[in-house]
């Protein structure tokens, strides 16, 4: 199943894609995508639905984000062996994880912020993971397999000179507004065949600067999770946010950054398209 989310800012719907590509409204059903909604149990409940019989929503709508502001962001950094390499860093040991403001996550199609002040906002393609149920000391990278709702595209922005040049906090450089689109949609496990062999790409301006494969991350989806309940709880709704390939703006020789104006074009195999148009901030 794919799940989206429709509306203005706002007043969104939760929606369900059918197997043709339309949205069709399922707020008849629920409310939202809210964490019970969200989780395994709701989920597996839609399977027998008639999502044909649902009302087909309008092409000119929006596309929200695919779930409402999570509970919690999580990112990993450097979880690419490739994109470590063009960083010049060694290949962790563990994950290395940082949070992200969850007020980031906009919709997959809407303007992004240029923050005030910057000079170095710069794009990432990640591979997004939605938590559908607790997850607390989990017994192994197999346990939790069976912890995901679903996976969507990450736009994971990031100002690399709030980043790294403002006191090495890189939650700074994250977190400012309209930093995380996400969706068109979520798809749960049953749509992707393996995550750890999806093609990534993300284009500016029509130039592709990121082409990826999830083979080449360090620590995989279920690792990530494991590893991320030793240290904190999971709950259904939280994103995790797995890392990104190389061909990021910090890695070019010089360095590229975005600009007001640039358009910024992302895809994940089975997950969709993303498009974003880079605007300075109000």
């Amino acid at each position: 199943m794919r799940i989206c989310r429709f509306g203005q800012p706002g007043h969104e719907r939760p929606a369900i894609v059918d197997g043709e590509g339309n949205r069709r409204d399922c707020s008849s059903w629920i409310p939202d995508w809210t964490p019970s909604t969200l989780s395994l149990v709701a989920l597996r409940g839609f399977g027998g639905r008639n999502v044909a019989s649902l009302p087909r929503v309008d092409s000119d709508e929006r596309w929200a984000a695919c779930v409402p502001r999570p509970g919690k962001v999580i990112c990993i950094g450097l979880n690419y062996s490739d994109h470590a390499a063009e960083s010049g860093m060694p290949i962790p040991a563990e994950p290395i994880i940082f949070m992200k403001a969850a007020n980031t996550v906009v919709g997959p199609y809407d303007d992004v912020h240029i923050p005030r002040g910057s000079h170095k906002t710069d794009w990432e393609v990640e591979l997004g993971v939605v938590i559908g149920r607790e997850a607390r000391y989990l017994a192994s990278p197999i346990e939790a397999s069976d912890c995901i709702a679903g996976y969507c595209i990450s736009h994971d922005v990031s100002e690399r000179e709030f980043q790294l040049e403002r006191g090495g906090q890189w939650t700074k450089g994250k977190s400012c507004d309209t930093f995380n689109p996400l969706g068109p949609w979520l798809a749960t496990p049953d749509e992707v065949i393996d995550p750890q062999e999806l093609a990534l790409t993300l284009s500016v301006n029509g130039q592709r600067t990121q082409t990826g494969s999830t083979s080449k991350m360090i620590f995989s989806v279920p690792t990530i999770i494991h590893y991320l309940s030793q240290f904190m709880t999971l709950e259904a709704g939280d994103l995790i946010s797995t890392g990104t390939p190389p061909g990021v703006g910090l890695g070019h020789k010089p360095p590229r950054y975005l600009s007001p104006g640039d358009l910024v074009e992302l895809t994940i195999t089975g997950l969709g398209t993303q498009r974003q148009r880079f605007i300075s901030a109000p």
